[in-house]
C-alpha cells in the first residue's frame, strides 16, 4: 500500500538502522517483500511470531503460527532457502503453555537466524501478568545466534534489574516502554529524565506532520487519540484528560483538550 511504501522509503529513515518487520504466513508474500525491500536497500528483515492479537491469530499469522510447529519449521525452511536477505525473528514462548518453548526453540536453532528476540509471555497472555523469565533464562545458552529479550521495560530499574538477572545479556528491545517514554533509552544511559516540554514538543511535531500527510478530521484525530494511548501512562491524574481527548470529535476539541493536558497534569517521574 502507498503508507506501507511511505513507512519504508528510505528517505525517511535516514540516520536510522531501520530493519523492517513482516507479518505474514505465506512464503510467496514473505518473498516478494524481502525482494522489494531488498531493492531499497535493507539487508535485514524480522519475521513476527510475536503478536498476540485474536484478529492476527485466529488467521495463523504473528503468536498463531507458534501452534503447529511443523507447518512452522516447513515456512521456515521455504523461507531460508530461497531469502536473499539477513532474517531475524521475534516470537513468543507459546500460544497456550510457558512449556511450549522446550520443543519451539530447537525449531529455530535449526535454521541460521540473525537473531532471535523472544517475549517470554504465550499469546494468551496477551500483556498481562509477568514475563517468564525463567523460560527465556533457558534461552541464553544458544550458540547458533545471538538471544534479544523484550517485555516490561518501562524503566532504568526495569532495565537494570534485568542486567541483574542476566548479567551476559547484551541484547535488549524496548516496545511499549519508549512509547510512554521517548526519553527512556537517554535515562537507561545515565541522561536526564524525560521532561514535559519535551513531550508537548515532540506531540507538536508530531500533530503537525500528520496534519501534512493524512486526509480528513477523523483519520487526523484517531491516529492521535492511538498515540494518547500509551504517551498518558506518563502522566498523573489524567481520568479528566483521557476523557476528554477519547471523545474529541472535531480537532479545536482535541486541541483543547491536549492544552489543558499540559496545563494540569505532571510527568509522574
Amino acid at each position: 500500500t502507498n503508507r506501507e511504501k511511505q513507512d519504508m522509503a528510505p528517505e525517511h529513515n535516514e540516520g536510522l538502522t531501520s530493519i523492517p518487520q513482516l507479518l505474514t504466513n505465506s512464503v510467496h508474500d514473505f518473498l516478494l517483500t524481502a525482494e522489494k525491500l531488498q531493492e531499497l536497500g535493507y539487508t535485514e528483515i524480522n519475521l513476527n511470531l510475536g503478536c498476540p492479537s485474536r484478529t492476527v491469530v485466529s488467521k495463523g499469522r504473528g503468536s498463531g503460527q507458534l501452534a503447529d510447529l511443523v507447518v512452522l519449521e516447513r515456512f521456515l525452511a521455504e523461507i531460508f532457502e530461497n531469502v536473499k536477505l539477513e532474517v531475524s525473528i521475534k516470537t513468543r514462548i507459546g500460544v497456550q503453555d510457558p512449556n511450549e518453548f522446550e520443543t519451539l526453540l530447537p525449531v529455530f536453532q535449526k535454521f541460521p537466524l540473525k537473531e532471535l528476540i523472544i517475549h517470554p509471555r504465550v499469546q494468551k497472555e496477551m500483556y498481562k501478568g509477568t514475563p517468564h523469565k525463567e523460560i527465556f533464562e533457558s534461552a541464553m545458552a544458544v550458540k547458533e545466534f545471538p538471544v534479544c529479550y523484550n517485555g516490561d521495560i518501562f524503566s532504568k530499574a526495569d532495565y537494570e534489574q534485568l542486567l541483574q538477572q542476566f548479567p551476559t545479556l547484551d541484547r535488549i528491545m524496548i516496545g511499549r516502554g519508549l512509547l510512554q517514554n521517548p526519553a527512556l533509552a537517554r535515562e537507561i544511559q545515565g541522561g536526564a529524565p524525560l521532561m514535559k516540554d519535551e513531550v508537548r514538543a515532540y506531540h507538536d511535531e508530531l500533530y503537525a506532520r500528520y496534519q501534512e500527510v493524512m486526509f480528513g478530521e477523523k483519520n487526523l484525530l484517531f491516529k492521535m487519540k492511538e498515540f494518547w494511548v500509551y504517551q498518558m501512562e506518563s502522566f498523573n491524574d489524567t481520568v479528566k484528560a483521557t476523557k476528554k481527548i477519547r471523545k474529541s470529535q472535531r480537532i479545536y476539541q482535541y486541541e483543547e483538550a491536549i492544552n489543558e493536558l499540559f496545563e494540569k497534569c505532571e510527568l509522574n517521574h
